[in-house]
């Protein structure tokens, strides 16, 4: 059976082609997230850094870690879920070639082990493929995570030894995979039924695409339920499964759908005699509509999820932010240049805040057992009622007015993960220096964070207050020009100096740059997956359909006819799948939507107008062109030589 698997794989090498290079894509990826996530996991910081720098660089490589965790999810799935589509759309291409083998004697069990040897040989070339170049991909990762601020600029990743292992595992494995299913399925089918394309053989809905389209369905409706009432850590990993969960249902239900969205695309399509015929292949091409739909829907969902999950969430801590400062100005200074701020003319309010490096020692008691934990944080020195006229929160229990002496307030950016509640006591060393600190006030979560704890500046020693940086909230006078106060303290030479609100529209646009780095990390790689399955559905499908081509130029149709009929068959599978990647869409905004609401009272939905429209025009050019590249192709020879 092997020979005839390496027969039929250089023959018919045009049906594997798209498996291979999915197949090598993913191993390249997953050897090169693998690698930079492993280097990452074990950070060498730089000596001399200051414990404050520290912690922000640790923090840096968990979102690396984060972000490479997705990648390498994303693109398992991706792989698995095109190399799967694109061998079942190949096996039932070929189901007629196989029902041949079953009657010269081949039985199920041997026409399984001919497909699977087929998938090995795809596994092992994909593998030595994508090995080499996973090294490009790498360096690739690495020059984009270290640009989107995630990685310092000295990381080098490390080359690992059994990287050759895993890389071969993951080829072959999605290989073998992707095909399993396929070829239970084609070895079920009666040799005689296949021929005739009766029975079994031209039965889309099977009962596994019953099952898995109503399971991963109801797993959607579910997800996207659970993620209102989920924090805002957990919502967007929530939003993102249901969109990636409505996406494998609707294409395990896709034979069943894509014809009825088929029928209202009919209502257009019927007004010209081409258009009235690509309808009707739309119709009867079940198999060939939903495999080219499927990459599309996928892509589709998964653009609207993510991106609108991670912006809406973004947009929504950015309004949370904005309306828990209540001031002016924001200055940046010293502590020694912070301190007479205050002092200018025009100046009401002027709220300090000292970012200072914050180790943490919690002990916790939980049914008899001493829990202790050691960490380091971010927190806030401030003078409480200063921050109060500046801040309107309401801390959720306890009161900012008792932040005074030895006390600390657990703040905004605090998941309070260790149960911390207004009386624990939490042991602190701030700036060298160790305090036994009482909980006074526990402030609502911020979605996009912020400060860990609030500690009193009295409790600091001066000269650590002197020479740390300071941001100070400016409230202005009754009836003071803003901008005149402003003037002062640029002229006076304490800080730099900004409104209220270009400072968050700064934040906003850096929030931005990061999200759409991250897009394009993700989405990059969706895309390319998708490039690659839609253009070798189409160029799978073509190549099937030589004898139908030229039926219809007997019966009249010029070259040029059966060309524009298929560009528009293939644009009516365009839209179809375009429409529904937007409707496995909906279940995703309506959660997130709800999830920002709940979380900060105001429920936002951002969805990526501008990318969405990119996505639909590159899927019109890239299936038009690759339609009429293939029909054109296919319909070379002249009519007679296949009738």
């Amino acid at each position: 059976m092997f020979g005839l698997s390496l027969r039929t794989f250089r023959e018919r090498w045009q049906l594997f082609i798209g498996a291979i290079v999915t197949v090598c894509l993913g191993v390249s990826l997953v050897q090169s997230s693998l690698l930079i996530l492993v280097s990452a996991a074990s950070p060498h910081l730089p000596a001399g850094l200051s414990p404050l720098a520290a912690e922000q660089l640790s923090e840096s490589y968990e979102a690396a870690i984060t972000l490479l965790a997705m990648i390498l999810g994303l693109g398992a799935f991706l792989a698995v879920f095109i190399v799967s589509s694109t061998f079942a759309f190949t096996v039932a291409q070929r189901r007629k070639d196989l029902a041949l083998l079953r009657l010269v004697g081949a039985g199920r069990g041997q026409l399984r082990r001919l497909l699977l040897a087929e998938a090995l040989l795809l596994g092992v070339i994909g593998t030595a493929l994508g090995v080499p170049l996973g090294r490009l991909v790498m360096r690739l990762q690495t020059w984009m995570l270290i640009d989107l601020k995630f990685l310092p600029s000295s990381f080098e990743p490390r080359w690992q030894s059994w990287i050759f292992g895993v890389s071969a595992g993951v080829g072959i494995g999605v290989a073998l995979l992707g095909v399993l299913a396929a070829s239970r399925r084609a070895a079920k089918v009666r040799p005689l039924e296949a021929l005739r394309d009766t029975g079994a053989a031209v039965r889309v809905m099977t009962a596994p695409r019953w099952f898995f389209g109503a399971f991963f369905l109801a797993g959607a409706v579910a997800m996207a339920i659970l993620a209102q009432f989920t924090s805002a850590d957990g919502a967007v990993p929530l939003s993102m499964f249901t969109s990636i969960a409505a996406a494998i249902a609707l294409s395990a239900l896709s034979p069943l759908v894509v014809p009825l969205f088929g029928r209202l695309f009919g209502l257009l399509l019927r007004r010209s005699p081409l258009g009235e015929l690509a309808q009707a292949n739309l119709r009867d091409g079940v198999r060939r509509s939903a495999s080219t739909a499927a990459p599309l829907l996928v892509l589709v969902a998964l653009l609207l999820g993510m991106s609108s999950s991670i912006n809406s969430v973004t947009a929504a801590g950015d309004g949370q932010q904005a309306r828990s400062i209540s001031g002016d100005l924001i200055v940046d200074s010293s502590g020694a240049s912070a301190a007479r701020i205050g002092a200018v003319p025009g100046v009401a309010v002027a709220a300090e805040q000292v970012n200072l490096p914050f180790q943490v020692t919690t002990i916790t008691q939980k049914k008899h057992k001493t829990k202790v934990k050691v960490h380091d944080r971010s927190a806030l020195a401030i003078d409480s009622n200063a921050y109060q006229r500046t801040h309107p929160l309401s801390p959720t229990s306890g009161s900012l007015a008792d932040l005074h002496g030895l006390t600390v307030a657990l703040g905004p950016g605090n998941d309070n993960d260790d149960g911390l509640s207004v009386g624990s006591m939490v042991d602190a060393d701030i700036g060298g220096h160790s305090y036994s600190l009482r909980v006074v006030a526990v402030l609502p979560e911020f979605v996009n964070g912020g400060a860990d704890f609030l500690v009193p500046q009295d409790i600091l020693p001066a000269a650590a207050l002197a020479g740390a940086d300071v941001q100070t909230v400016v409230q202005v006078d009754s009836g003071v020009d803003p901008s005149a106060v402003a003037t002062r303290i640029q002229a006076a030479r304490l800080g730099s100096v900004s409104t209220v609100a270009r400072s968050l529209a700064s934040r906003t646009d850096s929030n931005k740059q990061v999200n759409s780095g991250i897009l394009v990390v993700l989405m990059g790689l969706a895309g390319l997956y998708t490039l690659v399955a839609v253009i070798n559905a189409v160029v799978i499908s073509a190549a099937e359909r030589k004898a139908e081509f030229a039926a219809a130029r007997v019966t009249g149709l010029s070259r040029g006819q059966v060309v524009r009929m298929a560009l528009i068959e293939s644009w009516a599978v365009t839209a179809i799948g375009l429409v529904l990647g937007c409707v496995a869409a909906t279940a995703t905004l309506l959660g997130i939507g709800a999830a920002t609401g709940r979380m900060t009272g105001v429920s936002v939905i951002e969805v990526p107008w501008d990318l969405l429209g990119a996505v639909v025009i590159g899927a019109f050019a890239v299936i038009g062109t690759t339609s009429v590249w293939t029909s054109v192709s296919a319909t070379r020879a002249t009519p007679v030589s296949w009738e």
